[in-house]
């Protein structure tokens, strides 16, 4: 993916010179498995760390922080300029971006506490993409989903919650969650995720058309994310039994399916997953 250089969104809020690092007495190893659990299962898992602190990962910025940066505000910047072109061609409306943060270790936000216990995630009572980018490293380094089309996916999965947001199917759907049980609440937030991997389908699709940034082998490096981060996948690398009721987000076929289904179609109408009978 092609990106040095190129145009940066304004639409960032960077708050890692204030990183908030708590000491932790988890060794790394032993964080990160605990992490990754709470990661892709909807699961705050801070708790079963140490005191409840997290590692400390506050400080000063390294070089390679600052070129993560870079890296999501134009990343940001084109699914701005994707999502301005096509919600209103499709859905006959005006597009408003999401706000993202950066942050470094731990931050708050409306909906909770942002942490490595809590991976990215958009939080629609304030309309902003929370994002600590040393998730890009351990998507690499422990997920085995390298590549920075791999970190574009995550940046455009959760600018697709903001897309769903705008559209008015996340409230309606968060809604039915609270009022259901919670088997049945996983079942719809399978729905809610499979249908934000289809809207970064569309969105590769429309960045490689207008912007001619994707290398060879781009594709790929996002369909391996999508299958990499599946429910049934993450549970077996956490040495579990998969457990279909206790999905939040997809089985890796699903994700990396539906991410294609967008990809090929470039049709919003062709990711509603809330009217499939088979996911």
């Amino acid at each position: 993916m092609e990106w040095k250089g190129r145009r940066g969104s304004r639409n960032i809020e960077d708050r890692r010179s204030a990183g908030v690092g708590r000491g932790g007495a988890v060794g790394g190893v032993g964080v990160i498995a605990v992490l990754l659990i709470g990661y892709f299962l909807g699961i705050d898992v801070t708790p079963l760390l140490d005191g409840g602190a997290l590692p400390d990962q506050g400080g000063e910025l390294t070089e390679a922080d600052r070129e993560a940066g870079e890296f999501v505000s134009v990343t940001l910047a084109d699914t701005e300029e994707v999502w301005g072109h096509v919600f209103p061609e499709q859905v006959g409306r005006r597009y408003t971006p999401p706000v993202l943060v950066l942050y470094k270790g731990a931050t708050q936000s409306p909906c909770g506490g942002a942490s490595g216990a809590t991976g990215p995630f958009y939080c629609p009572a304030d309309r902003k993409v929370y994002l600590d980018t040393a998730f890009f490293t351990t998507m690499a380094r422990q997920l085995g989903a390298k590549g920075d089309f791999a970190a574009a996916y995550v940046v455009a999965h959760e600018v697709a919650h903001h897309v769903q947001n705008e559209i008015g199917i996340l409230g309606k759907a968060n809604r039915v969650r609270q009022q259901s049980s919670q088997e049945d609440s996983n079942a719809i937030s399978v729905r809610i995720e499979l249908q934000a991997d289809c809207l970064s389908g569309i969105w590769a699709r429309e960045a490689e058309a207008r912007f001619g940034t994707l290398d060879r082998g781009d594709l790929e490096e996002a369909v391996n994310a999508a299958r990499q981060i599946g429910d049934d996948t993450l549970q077996r690398n956490a040495g579990r039994r998969p457990m279909p009721h206790t999905f939040t987000h997809g089985t890796s076929e699903q994700r990396a399916r539906w991410f294609l289904r967008g990809y090929k179609s470039g049709d919003m109408a062709q990711c509603d997953t809330f009217a499939a009978r088979n996911l």
